[in-house]
């Protein structure tokens, strides 16, 4: 008798040990899941790192969030304003076959500053997004007014094709923590495919831009042509938040106030002037 009382007392002296190692086991895991759970979510909530600074063909990161490459910002300011001016007619190629035969850009309805509806090519529409929001409206307004009809005509006859020439992109001028004034010396030329005249518009312009967040990477499964085409536009985390006139009296670092509302007489030096 005493020998089974024995063996009954052993064996629910191990039954409850099992049962706390079992529930200590049971709470080290609930906890260690807690906290696999909490970094996860500070991981998703970070900020990317900024790979945008393309130098060399090496992308640089930069620890300051507000922080640009001033060579970054000039290739920036290039890329964009040449796209928004690239008025060719047709679309930017996806295929093989568009390269021998590119499809003929419909263009896309904007309203004027006079209240009609222009077209804008869908190059200057997807560059615009290079723009901030508030800028980009009336921006988009002015390109309109701006680009002939004949651009969309289907006729080689008719037909006329924009490009602007960068000649010069000056060093970017800090004017606060990540904002920048740039200037750009430049000529639009418009020209008629039947003859091959040429219309040459000087387009001198002081840009000031701003560093902006990241943008989450579309999946590239379920994003469309034109998604992709508005990410690599965004890609670069600046953004043109303004558009004056640009003097050239004077070298463009050593101008004041003064000198430029003196060189744009007769001119809105406080927006974007066509």
């Amino acid at each position: 008798m005493v020998r089974l009382l024995e063996k009954k007392q052993r064996t629910g002296s191990i039954l409850t040990i099992f049962a706390i190692a079992t529930f200590g086991l049971h709470l080290f895991v609930l906890l260690f899941l807690i906290v696999q759970g909490l970094n996860i979510r500070q991981l998703s909530l970070r900020k990317q790192p900024n790979f945008v600074q393309m130098i060399d063909g090496k992308p640089v990161t930069e620890t300051d969030d507000l922080a640009r490459n001033p060579e970054a910002i000039r290739r920036f300011i290039s890329k964009t304003m040449m796209s928004v001016f690239n008025w060719s007619g047709t679309l930017p190629p996806q295929t093989i076959e568009e390269v021998s035969k590119p499809k003929q850009d419909r263009g896309i309805l904007i309203r004027t500053p006079t209240g009609s509806s222009e077209k804008v090519t869908t190059s200057s529409w997807v560059a615009s997004f290079a723009f901030s929001e508030d800028f980009r409206k009336s921006f988009l307004s002015q390109i309109a007014d701006m680009t002939p009809p004949e651009v969309f005509s289907g006729n080689s006859q008719q037909i006329i094709s924009g490009q602007l020439i960068v000649k010069q992109v000056y060093p970017p001028k800090q004017i606060a923590p990540g904002k920048w004034q740039v200037g750009l010396v430049a000529d639009l030329i418009q020209t008629k495919q039947a003859d091959g005249k040429k219309l040459i518009i000087p387009f001198n312009k002081d840009l000031l831009v701003q560093a902006v967040d990241y943008f989450d990477y579309p999946q590239t499964v379920n994003a469309t042509d034109l998604q992709k085409a508005i990410h690599s536009v965004r890609v670069d985390r600046l953004e043109i938040y303004e558009m004056r006139n640009l003097c050239l009296l004077d070298a463009y670092d050593s101008l004041n106030e003064a000198q430029s509302n003196e060189c744009v007489t007769g001119q809105q030096s406080g927006s974007f002037v066509r």
